[in-house]
């Protein structure tokens, strides 16, 4: 069985950390989730979004290496890191590229305010890192790129059922 890198591209609160939960109960598969490392690298000192980026960056640089020999040992990993800019994605390609591990990433085409209603929900239920405002909500917004297909990426779309 080859080993997988799963990607995740959405919106906060699009469904992401929900489907690497689930995708982690396959056999031979761990997840490694952004959010719980720069909680725990970083208590109290991600402020603004350039505080998120800079953290952001140093976990990515200091993991790549980890991630690439999880997936050379046959482990396929659920990577519970945004996929949401170019930037961010072609870090991810090089991973893919170093390992030889099979990928797919999966992005989450869902509108703006099923994002926000999930994430009133989250902030109320307290079972996230992080509790996001509305305007911190908008701010990262800006930022996302869907995936295109010059990126060389097997997608997989998830949709909200209507």
């Amino acid at each position: 069985m080859t080993a997988t890198l799963h990607l995740l591209c959405g919106k906060i609160a699009a469904g992401k950390s929900t489907l690497a939960a689930e995708l982690s109960r396959q056999p031979g598969t761990v997840t490694i989730a952004e959010d719980a490392w720069l909680a725990r690298l970083y208590p109290g000192e991600i402020l603004t979004i350039d505080d998120q980026v800079k953290c952001s960056e140093r976990l990515c640089e200091a993991m790549a290496p980890h991630i690439v020999q999880l997936l050379k040992s046959g482990l396929s990993v659920v990577l519970d890191f945004h996929a949401n800019t170019v930037r961010r994605r072609a870090w991810m390609r090089g991973i893919v590229d170093s390992s030889g591990a099979a990928h797919q990433l999966h992005y989450f085409d869902v509108p703006d305010e099923v994002c926000l209603e999930r994430l009133h929900r989250r902030n109320d239920a307290g079972t996230h890192e992080y509790k996001v405002t509305d305007g911190e909500f908008a701010l990262f917004t800006r930022y996302f790129v869907p995936p295109t297909p010059d990126e060389g990426f097997d997608v997989v779309v998830h949709r909200p059922m209507t």
